[in-house]
């Protein structure tokens, strides 16, 4: 039986099994710039040079659905659309997904969550990314691969997303965990790049998705799980709720709590930038 991966892989590992017929890799380069040339950068990068036999991942188009009322700047996809994007890239349930991005994996954790809650769980994230993988002087290539088109069907798991702010308040008056992967700054509210409003939802506990990192790669898993055991204070992995900007960099926490034995916990697919969408919503500051 093949080796099967399903939180993170190396570099050296993932170039040992190119040409694996069961193999997809995923290139999920993305840059959240607000340029127009920034947006296509990711699949302007990975035609130049990629991972032999990968595929291209576009955030806005593959991985996010149509724009609506709290849904964020990436709204969740749905079902069915995500399985033909999933078909398109010859990705059934029996194949092993690597995705990548350039370095700390936030993009690629995307993918690997969507996979994840949609029932695929043999997916893991390149540990250091296109990065580690250039800097080793691992195989490239820069033509596009074909790959025969499958029929794919399935459903995302409803327990572990959260889509609505509602149910996020619920969440937080139960006293379930709520915590922010953006950087400390925006946290605060004393910056804010890109959405039009500073702050955090009130509750909520900080936690930069960078903290789960060493040297540009993922923290050892005991590490990981001692970090994220004394986050929850004692609490189970389902008491805890993932949120970022739009639903993206949070799922980097998923990643790293499942790579620390710590599986179960959940996603606000909305993020921030779903709960500021109602002006009503309340806003917190400060750590």
């Amino acid at each position: 039986m093949s080796t099967e991966w399903r939180t993170l892989v190396s570099a050296e590992a993932l170039a040992a099994a190119l040409g694996r017929e069961d193999l997809r890799v995923v290139d999920c380069r993305f840059s959240l710039a607000a340029s127009a040339a920034a947006v296509d950068a990711g699949e302007r990068a990975w035609r130049a040079a990629h991972v032999p036999g990968a595929v291209y991942a576009h955030l806005d188009r593959d991985l996010s659905g149509p724009h609506g009322p709290g849904r964020g700047r990436h709204p969740w996809p749905t079902a069915a659309a995500f399985a033909q994007v999933l078909g398109r890239w010859g990705i059934d349930a029996a194949t092993q997904v690597v995705a990548c991005d350039d370095g700390d994996g936030a993009f690629a954790a995307r993918l690997w969550w969507l996979l994840r809650s949609f029932g695929h769980r043999r997916v893991a994230v390149l540990d250091g990314g296109w990065a580690r993988w250039t800097t080793l002087g691992l195989p490239v290539e820069a033509q596009t691969p074909v790959h025969l088109p499958r029929e794919v069907a399935g459903a995302f798991d409803a327990d572990v997303l959260l889509h609505t702010a509602d149910d996020v308040q619920r969440h937080v008056a139960t006293g379930g965990l709520l915590v922010d992967a953006r950087a400390a700054p925006r946290f605060r509210g004393e910056v804010e790049p890109i959405d039009p409003r500073a702050g955090h939802v009130p509750g909520a506990i900080n936690r930069p998705y960078m903290d789960n990192l060493l040297d540009g790669r993922f923290k050892p898993a005991d590490a990981l799980a001692r970090e994220f055991d004394a986050l929850l204070d004692g609490h189970p992995p389902s008491a805890l709720v993932a949120m970022c900007g739009s639903g993206v960099t949070a799922c980097h926490h998923l990643l790293a709590m499942a790579h620390a034995g710590l599986d179960g916990a959940r996603l606000y697919t909305g993020s921030w930038s779903g709960w500021i969408d109602d002006p009503a919503r309340p806003v917190a500051t400060g750590p």
